[in-house]
């Protein structure tokens, strides 16, 4: 009797094992960081929706919307040990400074000329893949954005000429790439966390934010913002990925059901991101912005003066033969 109770009790915890490692086990923590009803997160409800209905309800999500999990440079570390399955997100340089690739200024000057270089199977994203691998993430997915801008509470002086001192301070996300983008095109660049920007801007120690688009702006600063410069500073692009060893427990036929969705989910955006970022833009209006006309020549003058003041000094960072190598392979 006492023998097979023992059996029994080894079978038990055998099952137990199978079942807890098993990838379709339980609901899936999927991360993001913007509000709920935002693009963004409809767009992930959406892919949680089609996963679960390709594979059969086999892959269920759970969206945590507005950072529920954990500021992004923490759910990236934790993605990669597993402890959260899933984000869609920035990038971070904090365990890799060549993720500051990222957040080189003017990297791309379109939509079209981004596409060519992020969608998959395209160079910059061939990089970012690689990134995150060594990190045990796989990328799904890539969401992209937003062209960038500046967003301010005072009117900026000569705001499409690079070489006028602004005499404005503005806060940049705590990275070398925005503090020097700031400083090389007129500004003074304030480095503050994003969960002080908006109180930073509202009682005046700093004039505005550089590091978003119209999108960020609006869900975050709408309140603060009196004048927006489309000027172009950057394309950001958010990455939907996994823990590559969640991934690996998958089957074929659900791992080709999860990359087929999430192409879709890519895809989506690709088509829908140039009318949003204008969208977001008119939204701003509306809250009472003025969007600041800026010319092509005048986005062309601050792209080359940002790229001549911050690719080389983030050149060095991330190693110079190794991000010479990269920018050579981007796809005009």
């Amino acid at each position: 009797m006492k023998k097979w109770v023992w059996v029994a009790g080894i079978a038990l915890l055998a099952a137990v094992v199978v079942v807890s490692g098993s990838a379709q086990a339980g609901t899936w923590k999927l991360s993001h960081v913007r509000p709920q009803d935002t693009a963004i997160d409809k767009e992930l409800n959406w892919f949680a929706n089609a996963a679960k209905e390709a594979t059969a309800g086999k892959i269920q999500m759970k969206t945590y919307p507005a950072n529920a999990l954990g500021d992004y440079t923490l759910v990236q570390e934790r993605v990669g040990m597993g402890s959260i399955d899933m984000a869609c997100q920035p990038p971070t340089s904090n365990a890799d400074k060549r993720f500051q690739l990222a957040y080189f200024p003017y990297l791309v000057a379109s939509w079209d000329q981004a596409k060519k270089n992020y969608a998959k199977g395209t160079p910059l994203r061939g990089t970012a893949e690689e990134l995150y691998a060594k990190q045990g993430i796989r990328v799904l997915a890539a969401w992209p954005v937003y062209f960038g801008g500046i967003a301010l509470n005072k009117e900026a002086k000569s705001p499409g000429d690079p070489n006028v001192a602004k005499g404005l301070k503005v806060r940049v996300p705590p990275m070398k790439a925005f503090q020097l983008l700031a400083d090389s095109t007129g500004y003074l660049g304030t480095p503050l966390p994003f969960s002080e920007a908006f109180t930073a801007v509202q009682t005046g120690v700093v004039d505005g934010v550089i590091g978003s688009g119209a999108e960020g702006y609006y869900s975050s600063f709408r309140d603060v913002t009196k004048y927006y410069i489309p000027i172009n500073t950057h394309f950001e692009v958010w990455y939907l990925i996994m823990n590559e060893d969640l991934y690996k427990k998958l089957d074929a036929t659900q791992k080709k059901a999860l990359d087929d969705v999430a192409l879709r989910f890519e895809q989506r955006r690709w088509e829908a991101g140039p009318a949003d970022q204008t969208a977001n833009e008119k939204k701003l209006a509306d809250a009472g912005a003025k969007i600041v006309a800026v010319s092509p020549q005048e986005i062309a003058n601050t792209a080359k003066k940002a790229r001549g003041a911050v690719w080389p000094v983030i050149l060095e960072d991330v190693g110079k033969e190794w991000g010479e190598k990269v920018l050579k392979a981007i796809v005009q």
